[in-house]
Formats: structure tokens, C-alpha cells, sequence
């Protein structure tokens, strides 16, 4: 297919209106919904029945992902002793712990992904780790730290409040847990709200039903890295077909009698490439290996030249290409754009062509293909599941305007009803953008009786993206759309984030300093910044195919206020400088202490 700018607009235009249906972003309240709330049960470790805990901790941590762990690990280096981390699920890991659906593994190198691998002399088995070694090293930093002892596992946060005569927070939990700390760091995590569709009829569903992020071992059989061995005569709906979906759909089509596969939208999905790590890899890192290996990556996806791609996969040779496309010395803003547009246009060809060189079955491969430009959607890739609808127990059932109802006996699209023993929701999570006060859950009252989602309700309010007027003594480890910048690799950002909070929770303590709370001057700056180089970008978004990335299709609804610290993703290497600079300086700049 050649670029023919009409031609093109005219077919993405066309597939993104087949998918602009009613009722698109309606999702379920797994909260509030009594009959909902079944699916986030954790099928994973046991509810432990214990006595609420009176306790006066040095820090709670509310989360215990990838950032939680990070933030407590550097606290403990910074001699924190009182530490007391908080999640509802069973242990440690946070999307790692939820995530033990066969085939799951992360998209980023695991050589940058997988944090602290110099500490703890740990080189992962594979270019892109599988879900149980990352849970696992997670679980093994947290042991290294001492971190599991004190928290408070299978424990949600209802309320915290603070207290100004005490200097302390104060925090409630739905395990009748009363708190208190002098530090409260909110490491809610970026993916944290499963997300399940509206969708009716849903409860009449008479066979087992649950989501990838509460994986069913007991109806599948088996265990994470290990075959399915209880589906042999069942028949299954996956529903999605994102990044979960299609990690999921080889292993099921394995095992079972049958696999129906309802697309909404196809994904972007290239060429993984994994492979076990080479004996060799490991013979020359120097000290700083880490570190220099994420900054090279980041920079590339910054579109910032480097001697050599340490990396080289899809992202670097796809994704950096289209976020930062060549821009010649005279070329107008429309020669730029039109050129943008066709090298987006090229890496989706290719992405195309692929699969008609995996799928056997024309009109298979026809449905698979996936017509939005490529900064649409976040990527994938995958070596298998293409492979997958080469089977003949494998069906793809094209739905973009969704599934019109689920009945006792399964799905009914186009007036066809499916009949299976099983649905499993390949539906994922809320978008990394969800504004922070939906992530974090509970009510967080500040200063003047002031909560959180009250002052942020206009859009993000803070000083570089981790701390925010009239919540003293409180942390946000840094995350898309709070004022901070995104990275591809999210424990990159991660890493920063617990170092400058430990960073500074031990300079306070170095200077005699109590209580800390931003300055109104400071933190109006630090929005004005924000708003000053946000760039609108419902003019190419709007064009997108709905998606988690253009808000369902309304990217004009994204406020100025919840984006980033330079324009689009954020300049992290200028951030990274500023907050380190300001460590450097002691000074608490924008700060107001007592």
C-alpha cells in the first residue's frame, strides 16, 4: 500500500468511527458493584484474619510495586528504620504480584526493567523476563531491605489525615489499623485499576468468569510457567486483545478445546525477539552499568544521539522513530508533519505485512491488522501469537463496536451467540493518566481540612510532580500526569523518584527540620511551567482510534495542568538535573519549614 495521504486518512478515519460507539468507556465499579467486587479477590495467598495495629512508624508507604519497594529500599539506605508499607494485595510486587497469567512478561528489557540488579548481583534469565522472576526479584529486594516484617498486606488505607499539633499523619485502614507517621509516601503505581468492561447480561454468565490480573489456576489448571492442564475440554472466550491478551492467548490455545478471541482493536504488534541471557552478557559490566544502560535507552527514546543502541528492539528502532521524527534545516511545520506522517505510516506497513506473513487465513490476517498511526496505542510485541490463529481451535471474532451482551451461556455478537465454560477478561487496567486521587483510593485530608481530590480537582497541583501545598510531609513517587515526566521504562522514573524522596527525607533530618510543607509561590511556578509547555494534541489524537493514550477517543478532554515538565513526555534529563541539583543545594528552595 502506498502513502497516498487521503487514501490513508480516509481508512484510519473509517476504522476509528466503526469503534466511536456508546457506551465505549463504560467500565464496571469493582469497588462499589457487590456483584463486581468478586473479581478482585486475590486468588493468590490466603486473607489472614490478625487484631488492628496501633503504631507510630517513621514512614508509610501506601503501595508495594515496584515504586513502593524502591522507596522503601532507599529509605532503609538512608538509615530509616520505622517503615511500614500498605497494599491490598497479598505481598509484595504490585502489578507483578496481580499479573500471574500464563505467557506474561515484561515489554522492556529486563536488563533495565528489573531494578537494583547491581545491588543485588542478579542478571535476569531472559532479554525480556517472564512475571515470576520479576515478582520474585521484587520480593527478593524487599527481603534485602527488611520491608516485609511491618507491612500490612491484604490492608486498604480508608482515610489519612494530618495533624498539625503532632507533625504526624494519620492513617486509617480498613483492618481498624490506626497509624500514625512522619512521612507518608504514596506509591500507588501507574496500572493499579483493573479495568473490567460494562457490558450486559455480564452476571447471568453461568461458567467461570475472571480477569488476567486474577488469573483462575484453579479452573485452568497449572501454574505460572507451567502448562494449562485443565482445559482440555473447554471452551474459552478471551476478551482483548492488548498487551495482556495476546501474551495469554498461546498458552490458552495450548490447552484448550477451544479459544474464541473478541478484537476490539487490533494492536501494533512487532517482533519481540526474546531470547535466554547469554552466558557472556555479564563478563564486562563495570560498576554504573545499570544505570548508564537506562540512561542510553532514554535518550533514544528522547530522540538525543548515542555511540551505540544498547537495546536495539522495537522501541528503539519503531517508537523513538515516530516520537521524534528528522526535522531538516527549512523544512515548514507542514513538510514536518507530512514526513512525520509518512515514516508512521511505513513502520505500520511493516507491522501489516507481518502478519500476513504469519497468518495463514487471508481473511484472519485481514481482521488482525491494525490501521491507526503507530503513537496511538502503546506498542507491543510478541513472538507467538500470531502463530496462535494458525490453529484450528482458534477463532478470531472481530467486534469493533464491542460485544452487544453476555448471556448465561457466553458472548452474542452480531446476533451470534458464542457458547463457552470460561471468560477471561484481557481488558487491563485504567489508563496511567487516571488523575492521582482515583489511584490512590482513599480520602487524603491535608491542612485546613482540605483533601487531596478537592485541590486537585481543577488538574495537578504540586512541586515537581511529588509534592503539593497543604499535605506536609508527603511524597507522590513521580508518574504520568502528575507534573513530573513519563518514561517508556517506568522503573527508570522509579529509581529517581525513591532516591529524591529518600534523598530529601535524610537532608531534613541532617538539618533538624520537622515539618516541610511547598510555598504557594513555588508551587504556582511549577504549574505555570506545566502549563506553558503543554502542547495540544487532540489535532493528531483525535484522529487515533480510541485508546487509553488519546482518553477513549476525547484527547481534548486531557488538561494542561496533569501533563508533564517539558514538552510531551517530559524532558527527564533535565528534570533528573533540577531535583538533583536541588539535593545538591540543602536548601529546600520552594519549601517552607518548621
Amino acid at each position: 500500500m502506498a502513502f497516498d495521504p487521503d487514501a490513508v486518512h480516509a481508512k484510519y478515519l473509517a476504522e476509528r468511527d466503526k469503534r466511536l460507539v456508546p457506551g465505549r468507556t463504560a467500565i464496571r465499579d469493582l469497588a462499589g458493584d457487590e456483584h463486581a467486587a468478586g473479581y478482585r479477590a486475590d486468588p493468590f495467598t490466603p486473607y489472614t484474619e490478625r487484631e488492628p495495629i496501633i503504631d507510630d512508624a517513621d514512614v508509610v508507604i501506601v503501595g508495594g510495586g515496584i515504586a513502593g519497594i524502591l522507596a522503601g529500599a532507599h529509605l532503609r539506605k538512608a538509615g530509616v528504620e520505622r517503615i511500614r508499607i500498605i497494599d491490598e494485595a497479598g505481598g509484595v510486587g504490585g502489578t507483578w504480584y496481580w499479573n500471574r497469567y500464563p505467557g506474561v512478561m515484561c515489554d522492556v528489557e529486563s536488563y533495565q526493567y528489573l531494578p537494583m540488579l547491581e545491588e543485588l548481583d542478579y542478571i535476569p534469565s531472559r532479554r525480556y523476563a517472564f512475571g515470576e522472576e520479576i515478582r520474585l526479584h521484587l520480593q527478593a529486594i524487599a527481603d534485602r531491605f527488611d520491608l516485609v516484617p511491618d507491612a500490612l498486606f491484604h490492608t486498604g488505607v480508608t482515610e489519612t489525615v494530618w495533624d498539625d499539633d503532632a507533625g504526624r499523619w494519620k492513617v486509617h485502614t480498613n483492618r481498624g489499623d490506626e497509624l500514625s507517621c512522619r512521612f507518608y509516601v504514596l506509591a500507588v503505581g501507574i496500572l493499579n485499576l483493573m479495568k473490567l468492561p460494562a457490558i450486559s447480561g455480564m452476571d447471568d454468565f453461568t461458567g467461570r468468569a475472571f480477569h488476567t490480573a486474577r488469573w483462575d489456576y484453579g479452573f485452568t489448571g497449572g501454574r505460572p510457567g507451567e502448562a494449562l492442564t485443565d482445559l482440555g475440554d473447554k471452551v474459552i472466550a478471551l476478551i482483548g486483545t492488548g498487551a495482556s491478551g495476546l501474551q495469554c492467548l498461546p498458552p490458552l490455545a495450548e490447552a484448550a478445546k477451544h479459544v474464541y478471541v473478541f478484537q476490539r482493536t487490533p494492536s501494533a504488534i512487532g517482533v519481540r525477539g526474546n531470547r535466554p541471557t547469554d552466558p557472556s552478557f555479564a563478563a564486562d559490566l563495570q560498576p554504573g552499568w545499570q544505570k548508564a544502560r537506562m540512561d542510553n535507552f532514554q535518550s533514544i527514546m528522547l530522540g538525543r544521539p548515542v555511540e551505540a543502541d544498547l537495546t536495539d528492539d522495537g522501541w528503539t528502532h519503531h517508537y523513538a522513530a515516530v516520537q521524534n521524527p528528522p526535522r531538516r534545516k527549512g523544512m515548514s511545520a507542514e513538510e514536518f508533519m507530512r514526513t512525520a506522517e509518512q515514516l508512521d505510516f511505513a513502520i505500520m506497513e511493516e507491522h501489516r505485512q507481518r502478519i500476513d506473513g504469519l497468518v495463514e487465513k487471508p481473511e484472519v490476517a485481514a481482521a488482525l491488522k491494525p490501521y491507526y498511526r503507530y503513537l496511538c496505542k502503546r506498542p507491543c510485541f510478541h513472538d507467538e501469537y500470531f502463530d496462535a490463529y494458525n490453529r484450528d481451535n482458534v477463532t478470531l471474532i472481530d467486534c469493533p463496536a464491542g460485544i452487544e451482551r453476555i448471556t448465561q451461556r457466553g458472548p452474542v455478537v452480531g446476533g451470534h451467540q458464542y457458547d463457552v465454560d470460561g471468560i477471561i477478561y484481557g481488558t487491563g487496567f485504567e489508563a496511567e493518566v487516571t488523575p492521582l486521587p482515583r489511584r490512590i483510593g482513599h480520602d487524603i485530608v491535608g491542612r485546613n481540612g482540605v483533601s487531596l481530590a478537592e485541590k486537585w480537582a481543577d488538574g495537578a497541583a504540586s512541586l515537581y510532580g511529588m509534592m503539593s501545598r497543604g499535605f506536609p510531609n508527603m511524597f507522590v513517587m513521580p508518574a504520568p500526569g502528575q507534573q513530573s515526566v513519563v518514561t517508556v521504562n517506568y522503573t527508570q522514573l522509579a529509581v529517581f523518584g525513591a532516591e529524591f524522596v529518600a534523598g530529601t527525607v535524610e537532608l531534613l533530618g541532617k538539618q533538624g527540620v520537622e515539618v516541610f510543607d511547598v510555598s504557594a509561590d513555588a508551587e504556582a511556578d511549577w504549574i505555570q511551567q506545566i502549563v506553558d509547555t503543554y502542547v495540544d494534541p487532540s489535532g493528531v489524537m483525535s484522529a487515533c482510534t480510541p485508546s487509553r493514550l488519546n482518553n477513549e477517543g476525547d484527547p481534548g478532554a486531557i488538561r494542561p495542568r496533569d501533563t508533564n515538565f517539558g514538552r510531551g513526555f517530559g524532558d527527564f534529563f533535565a528534570y533528573r538535573e533540577l531535583l538533583e541539583t536541588w539535593l545538591a543545594a540543602g536548601e529546600f528552595d520552594g519549601l517552607d519549614l518548621a
